[in-house]
């Protein structure tokens, strides 16, 4: 019922259309406070039921006028449910939304032109094109950003731990951000395949040899262990929502995690790396949820620690980041 405006917002949602099953959408409006980019991110919205009016008074507008100012097209009336079984059963897919009078042939037509998301590089659509900067600049704990897609509450979470941020575009190179001279990196979530992205693993690759602290979040995480030579690969359906039970391996907890990715590394390449080590598992499918690098600072996972929306059963991976840069 809430939380749809962070995900309308988080730039991993690039490219996607978004499906809900809660019954209705809208009636919490929009609060531009709780944007976690300054646009739109999903390509199109399927619901149930869609409320124009809304009744939050911390709201500015209603979801009807966000969407009409950014331009994004949504569906109503749609069993949503109904929708989301047929997904599961037959994987996630490509499909279009018309607002515009077509027949069913020509937009058969539109949406075979559409290429699968499997190939596609997409942060350089989303990071920051200019350096900016968050939190104390006094401040002793460092954190160079590198910026694939960032949602704004990981940058939060960091600065409330009192570090002070610089957010690289995702093609800066290693020896860009260490003029920074950082305590600790931050390697962010975004869209697209993690395979086709070297630049970002070439940089991770370098952080990694020079031992400076790294966290990995999502896409992050994947560039972490494509820099380990470990396989990615795109999921039949991928982990989407905020209650996902994820193991903690090193402590034995199970943590309810908010997810939203459609690509995975490999568990047999990853429990088979001479130098990598898992440290947290997938409750629902088995799939690697987190890694650590052996004998050195770095370790990434899958999941969002920062969870907007979504439960905080994670947030104490930054504390281990910060304490990790201590």
């Amino acid at each position: 019922m809430t939380g749809y405006q962070e995900i309308f917002t988080d730039p991993s949602y690039t490219g996607q259309i978004l499906v809900q099953t809660n019954v209705h959408i809208g009636n919490y409006g929009i609060n531009h406070i709780e944007q976690e980019s300054n646009t739109i991110k999903i390509a199109g919205l399927v619901c149930k039921n869609f409320n124009v009016p809304y009744s939050r008074k911390q709201a500015d507008q209603s979801v009807q006028e966000y969407f009409a100012l950014n331009n994004i097209v949504g569906i109503t009336d749609i069993d949503t449910r109904e929708l989301v079984r047929h997904v599961r059963s037959k994987g996630a897919m490509n499909a279009i939304i018309s607002s515009e009078n077509k027949t069913i042939d020509e937009l058969k037509a539109e949406l075979a032109a559409v290429p699968s998301m499997e190939g596609l590089e997409l942060s350089s659509t989303v990071s920051t094109q200019e350096t900016y900067y968050m939190g104390d600049p006094n401040s002793e704990k460092r954190v160079a950003v590198l910026d694939l897609g960032v949602k704004q509450n990981i940058l939060r979470c960091l600065t409330e731990r009192g570090a002070y941020l610089a957010v690289y575009n995702c093609k800066s190179t290693f020896e860009d951000m260490m003029a920074f001279k950082p305590n600790g990196f931050m390697i962010s979530n975004g869209p697209g395949d993690p395979a086709v992205m070297p630049y970002a693993v070439d940089t991770v690759k370098k952080i990694v040899d020079a031992n400076i602290p790294l966290f990995g979040i999502c896409l992050g995480h994947q560039m972490l262990a494509e820099s380990q030579g470990l396989k990615t690969f795109k999921m039949f359906n991928g982990h989407r929502g905020l209650n996902h039970p994820v193991k903690n391996i090193i402590t034995g907890k199970c943590e309810v995690t908010s997810q939203n990715h459609g690509f995975g590394v490999s568990m047999d390449e990853t429990l088979n790396h001479p130098t990598v080590e898992l440290t947290h598992v997938n409750l629902n499918d088995n799939t690697v949820e987190g890694i650590r690098i052996k004998n050195k600072k770095a370790f990434s996972v899958q999941y969002h620690p920062e969870a907007a929306p979504g439960p905080e059963d994670s947030r104490y991976l930054f504390d281990d980041f910060i304490a990790m840069m201590a």
